[in-house]
């Protein structure tokens, strides 16, 4: 038995690597290149709705402990943005997660698994700043939103109540708050956000607040040229992804198998055309300075398709 409440006291990687979810491009009446991990200040126009679907696969499998975890969650996310005006925007965020934890248990592999509709997060994003240049313009944007307690939380399989690293809702509610800067031109676009979640506690788990910085660089590859129009283009991505988050606590007590620092760098390629992109990443975790026996990434991948109408 004492195997068995390791593992479900173990470290939870990041679901959908938090405000994975919140990886949504600002679009106006034309779509923009934007970062593929995380938000940016660019507008959406009045009145005007975006919609996208992203499929992520995060995939961790280095254990430093002795029950050889290995943890698959895939999520479909889908996300609907609307602009209230010029200055204001409000996106949902909606994920179907499909989670397996393998593990080891006296000498026996075996699986934990649960599926569905994972917690809502809606957030309001208002454009705090504005400059428009001659070729290029630059926007502050600060952001707050909610999580809520939307997904299952308290699923159960023949061993019993599923760890919260399996579960597909976490069962509290879960304020967040940021700002986002982005700078654009033809040629490039760079953006950057802090952001800062608190997670509260359910069911005796309290998960640790999560802060995290991430920057992104978008080069134009093609056209190399700008001759006037609205074309489409191909653009590189390179972003980074800071993320730090404090140690879990179960029944009001420290996990100190949970929580610490991961630093992502993550490439990509996007497709913008004047309504749609297509998009992929790849996030490779570089630095994991994890406590304990925490689990640590081996990669996140992502493909997804954005709209705006």
């Amino acid at each position: 038995m004492a195997t068995l409440q390791q593992l479900k006291t173990s470290s939870q990687p990041m679901r959908v690597l938090s405000f994975v979810s919140l990886s949504i491009i600002g679009m106006s009446n034309q779509a923009h290149s934007a970062p593929i991990t995380f938000n940016t200040a660019l507008p959406v126009a009045e009145d005007e709705y975006l919609v996208r679907e992203q499929l992520i696969v995060n995939q961790s499998g280095n254990d430093p402990g002795v029950t050889d975890r290995d943890r698959t969650a895939k999520a479909a996310v889908s996300v609907l943005g609307y602009g209230v005006n010029h200055k204001l925007a409000i996106f949902a965020v909606l994920p179907y997660q499909n989670i397996d934890l393998k593990v080891t248990v006296g000498g026996k592999r075996i699986t934990r698994s649960a599926s569905g509709f994972g917690d809502l997060t809606i957030f309001g994003r208002y454009t705090w700043i504005q400059r428009d240049m001659m070729g290029s313009n630059f926007r502050v944007a600060p952001f707050a939103g909610i999580k809520a307690p939307t997904g299952k939380d308290n699923e159960r399989d023949s061993l019993g109540l599923l760890p919260p690293a399996v579960q597909v809702g976490s069962g509290s509610w879960d304020p967040l708050a940021g700002v986002v800067m982005t700078y654009q031109t033809l040629a490039y676009q760079l953006d950057s956000q802090f952001s800062y979640q608190i997670k509260n506690e359910a069911n005796g788990f309290e998960a640790g607040d999560v802060a995290r910085f991430d920057a992104s660089l978008q080069y134009r590859l093609l056209p190399r040229e700008f001759t006037g129009g609205l074309p489409d283009f191909l653009y590189g991505v390179v972003e980074v992804n800071l993320v730090n988050q404090q140690k879990n606590r179960i029944n009001g007590n420290t996990e100190p198998d949970s929580g610490g620092t991961r630093l992502f760098l993550t490439p990509g390629i996007q497709y913008v055309t004047k309504r749609w992109i297509g998009e992929a990443a790849l996030q490779i975790p570089v630095v994991q300075n994890l406590n304990g026996t925490a689990l640590e990434n081996d990669y996140i991948g992502r493909l997804s398709v954005r709209f705006n109408f």
